[in-house]
């Protein structure tokens, strides 16, 4: 690459981000890179993939989970962040008194593939701080000042938005440096590809399945075309294959306990992603309405998340304004496991 751009530099040619905040975000990339030698060795550093614990949900901890919360707490003390909260701990800390952000973290998602050598990632979302540590996160994700993520996959990425545009940049190996590789990425307008865990489709809600079917439908159903459906269990690799060639994303809620409100989390994941998927020209809803207009009442509140191509999150809420009686003939004619 010639003349390349280090992570240091873009900051630095960008007066408009503050330089306080461009050091968390460097402080988040120096742990990414740890990490991803860590993940790189696999099974050379010992079962990370092991079981550990609970987080305050229920969900399974890995102790990779627990390493890289660990981490990021500790590369922040000092800096301008007040108040830490990560998915993987019950309570907002307070990391540096006074000082005048906050900061949110999945500091390893899609932990559950962390044994099977697919990419896994680090989601973060920074806010201006409150005095109140958890108004500090319990706000419209319109709110955030930076949000990005880390993936560690066949390269190491960083991809953030400070506000105007999200830009990606490539760990180098080689000088250990993130470099960039595109300063304005955008979401592809066409794509014949959606993301959904289909094994879920029977606890789906009818517009959901409405959409789906028309999908599976191919060139005989009323989309004329034939879709690709791809789902990886790692929200950080959907997002990245997404942003970069397009695509819709579902993780709608359902029916099962637990599931009312979806399963991913707004505060830790849902709000940053959104950010930087419209960043980048794409739209992000809870299925229905504008996901960044939104908030929960809970650090750890759930919400359902469909982003990707504006056009086909745009067509996934319209199944949603569908009378009752429409949905219903649509779930009945064209229905995935129709003998």
């Amino acid at each position: 690459m010639a003349n390349p751009v280090t992570l240091a530099t873009y900051l630095a040619d960008h007066p408009e981000i503050p330089a306080d905040l461009g050091d968390v975000v460097q402080a988040m990339c120096r742990v990414g890179k740890t990490l991803s030698r860590k993940i790189a060795r696999g099974a050379l550093e010992g079962a990370m993939g092991a079981a550990v614990g609970d987080n305050t949900d229920g969900d399974v901890q890995k102790a990779l989970d627990v390493i890289a919360d660990e981490m990021f707490f500790d590369a922040l003390k000092g800096s301008a962040v007040r108040w830490y909260a990560s998915e993987e701990r019950e309570d907002v800390i307070e990391a540096n008194p006074g000082a005048r952000l906050a900061l949110a973290t999945d500091p390893l998602d899609g932990s559950s593939n962390i044994d099977v050598n697919v990419s896994i990632g680090t989601i973060f979302s920074i806010f201006d701080a409150r005095d109140d540590a958890e108004a500090s996160f319990l706000r419209p994700g319109t709110e955030q000042i930076a949000a990005g993520y880390i993936i560690y996959g066949p390269q190491t990425g960083l991809v953030v938005t400070f506000g105007n545009g999200t830009a990606s940049f490539i760990l180098d190996p080689d000088c250990g440096e993130y470099l960039l590789v595109n300063p304005a990425m955008k979401v592809p307008l066409t794509s014949s590809e959606f993301s959904v865990n289909a094994s879920n489709y029977r606890h789906w809600s009818k517009p959901v399945r409405a959409y789906i079917d028309d999908c599976l439908a191919g060139e005989a159903g009323p989309r004329g075309k034939n879709f690709n459906m791809r789902w990886v269990a790692s929200l950080v690799a959907e997002t990245h294959r997404i942003i970069t060639r397009g695509g819709v994303f579902l993780y709608p809620r359902d029916a099962r306990k637990g599931y009312e409100n979806g399963r991913l989390r707004m505060v830790y994941e849902c709000a940053p992603i959104a950010m930087l998927v419209e960043q980048a020209g794409g739209q992000a809803t809870d299925g229905c309405d504008r996901l960044l207009g939104l908030q929960v009442k809970t650090l750890h509140g759930r919400t359902p998340l469909v982003f990707g191509t504006p056009d086909k999150v745009g067509r996934v809420a319209t199944y949603h304004d569908l009378p009752e009686n429409e949905t219903s003939a649509l779930f009945r004619d064209r229905g995935l496991f129709r003998d």
